[in-house]
């Protein structure tokens, strides 16, 4: 079983004033265009073109989450890799942040992941922020370790990536 194409999702009241109804659908490379504006204003060293025409082609998990009026709330890329699941993007639309949308796409994420009999979820996350850091750990990953020099930085040395993860299943 896998993540129905347009699973229609009624939120929670949080959310509502956002739009009544999401839904998700698979990427394809007719988002592309909507995406990559989203992702270079969410990152200082966004993923390119061609980074998620790769992930297409390897045939990672690519999840966009849109509502009613076709607007991109955000989006995951997830790569699984035997009894794990690496979460290698997740962005919510810059516009839409602070709505509740990150946490709907984890959901989604471990759903899916719980679906493909994953028993871990793992990412990296930039050690500044925070706010990301913060998320995940209230949707149950932990700090698990540390990757020194992990992502790129334009404005001084490389940045260390904060690992954490998820145990699916007790």
């Amino acid at each position: 079983m896998t993540l129905p194409s347009s699973s229609t999702l009624a939120t929670d009241a949080s959310t509502q004033d956002a739009a009544s109804l999401v839904h998700f659908e698979p990427l394809s490379a007719l988002w592309l265009d909507t995406l990559l504006p989203i992702e270079e204003q969410a990152y200082v060293h966004p993923w390119t073109r061609g980074n998620f025409q790769d992930a297409m082609v390897a045939g990672y998990q690519m999840q966009l989450l849109v509502d009613a009026d076709h607007q991109l709330l955000g989006y995951f890329v997830a790569m699984q890799a035997l009894d794990e699941v690496h979460l290698l993007n997740i962005t919510v639309n810059p516009a839409c942040q602070r709505q509740g949308w990150a946490r709907v796409l984890l959901d989604a994420l471990a759903l899916w992941s719980r679906q493909q009999n994953a028993q871990w979820i793992w990412l990296e996350v930039r050690e500044s922020n925070a706010r990301a850091r913060e998320v995940y750990l209230r949707h149950g990953f932990a700090e698990v370790g540390l990757r020194k020099n992990y992502y790129p930085n334009p404005n001084g040395p490389r940045e260390h990536a904060v690992l954490m993860s998820q145990k699916l299943w007790p």
